[in-house]
């Protein structure tokens, strides 16, 4: 699994898994638990995270989708 992208925003959040999803890119949120428990604070971003040999594609559609800002590229 490799980050995709983090952020407090829930809805940018869930955005880019329906974006990603259409294309039937799987992903998993991390984090999201501790999210939960800070409550509406924000100070605890979530990771979407999808498979590596997905990763590629998955940024591809967040720059066509104008997203490319959010995009975590560590490597």
């Amino acid at each position: 699994m490799r980050d995709l992208m983090v952020t407090n925003d829930p809805v940018l959040l869930s955005f880019v898994e329906v974006l990603l999803k259409g294309e039937s890119i799987d992903t998993v949120v991390l984090d999201q638990n501790m999210s939960i428990v800070e409550g509406s604070i924000g100070i605890f971003p979530r990771r979407l995270s999808v498979l590596d040999e997905d990763w590629c594609a998955a940024a591809r559609v967040m720059r066509d989708a104008g997203l490319g800002e959010w995009i975590k590229d560590d490597g």
